[in-house]
């Protein structure tokens, strides 16, 4: 990546401010798994009861597991490995399970095992494909999203958890798991996005015959507009795809997805909540958007001709440094890294805590600068 002088600079410096607030925050965040922050101190998920299955249970894993790949500080591995065993009890509660099990083993058995070899987290890791694999829909070519009443309902947050299925089925020389994550990604380009590029939310399919019904409201404003978030994991998550298989028309999406939010971000470089929305009462930004969709600018870069990386390459790099300019805290008067990150703008803020640090926003700005230190292995 050809890179300004002035862009360097501003990656060491800020890579430099990382690793002394993730040495401190390893040593101040004192919850099971860190989702948002309240009052400059980052909290478990609470809902009705705890869950070991909440989705963003493992980024926390994941941010410290990239840390220790790159400074090789011990505490982090020690730190990292207690987080993975703590997701144990989730294989125990079978119907707390759904599709983000790749979110949850990836960054943390698949990371741990790609990093150190250990065996255990190499089974642990195959265990959550094998579930993955289980919620596939052979009528509709879908990966059931969630559980109870919603049998056809499929996200675009579930491509980002495709990568445990590649992972496995190049783990177990079985090819199953990687059609099946490919015929999940297919029915996305034909049924989640839109010729524009933009993307819905939430898609439900009739479970006992595979035919589509309906876009469903979601954490968008409404069912045809454009949740900025879902926009990134399209971004990101279309292009690992293409990592996996090569397969050009991945590629595609992905750079369809991308071209839209290149074309409708802020002039700031902090997408609002909603690409499509009127202006929202309160923060209507969502810092956390803006990491997920940099990182995945930057993995669609990293498969373009020269003449073609620098489009995707520097809006990456735009969003980073406003990111870093604008909602970035430094200090110990608060754990997480980017401020004003939007959970759920739509739901009850004492469920869902909004305009706060989100620990998956930390955690994808951290992968992004890593990248553009020259870190290119991923754990997706």
């Amino acid at each position: 990546m050809k890179l300004k002088q002035e862009d360097i600079h501003w990656i060491d410096d800020v890579y430099s401010r990382i690793e002394k607030k993730v040495e401190w925050s390893s040593n101040s965040i004192d919850c099971t798994f860190p989702f948002v922050s309240v009052n400059g101190k980052y909290q478990d998920f609470n809902g009705d009861r705890f869950l070991p299955a909440w989705w963003t249970n493992s980024f926390w894993t994941g941010l410290l597991w990239q840390m220790y790949r790159k400074t090789d500080n011990k505490n982090y591995r020690e730190l990292a490995e207690i987080q993975e065993e703590k997701l144990d009890p989730a294989f125990q509660e079978y119907d707390t399970l759904h599709h983000d099990v790749g979110f949850l083993w990836t960054l943390s058995s698949v990371a741990s095992y790609k990093i150190t070899g250990n065996e255990q987290s190499r089974r642990r890791a195959m265990l959550a494909a094998s579930t993955l694999f289980s919620r596939f829909n052979l009528k509709g070519n879908f990966i059931r999203a969630w559980n109870g009443n919603k049998n056809g309902w499929v996200i675009i947050d579930s491509l980002m958890n495709l990568s445990l299925l590649y992972w496995a089925s190049e783990q177990a020389k079985d090819p199953r798991f990687k059609e099946i994550a490919m015929a999940h990604a297919d029915t996305a380009i034909n049924y989640l996005q839109r010729p524009d590029g933009s993307v819905n939310h939430i898609i439900s399919f009739n479970d006992k015959t595979g035919e589509f019904i309906e876009a469903v409201d979601g954490q968008g404003f409404s069912p045809d507009s454009s949740w900025s978030r879902g926009q990134g994991w399209a971004v990101y998550g279309f292009a690992l795809s293409y990592r996996h298989t090569g397969e050009t028309r991945y590629l595609h999406a992905a750079k369809n997805a991308a071209n839209y939010v290149i074309a409708n971000i802020c002039d700031d470089w902090i997408p609002r909540v909603d690409f499509r929305s009127p202006i929202l009462e309160g923060n209507d930004k969502d810092s956390s958007a803006g990491a997920i969709i940099a990182a995945g600018l930057l993995e669609i870069a990293s498969h373009l001709p020269e003449y073609e990386k620098d489009i995707y390459n520097n809006a990456a790099v735009k969003i980073l440094k406003a990111l870093d300019k604008n909602v970035s805290s430094w200090g110990t008067e608060e754990e997480g890294i980017l401020l004003h990150g939007t959970q759920a703008y739509h739901h009850k803020p004492t469920l869902y805590p909004n305009d706060t640090p989100i620990i998956y926003g930390d955690y994808f700005f951290i992968e992004a600068i890593l990248r553009l230190k020259g870190e290119e292995e991923l754990f997706w």
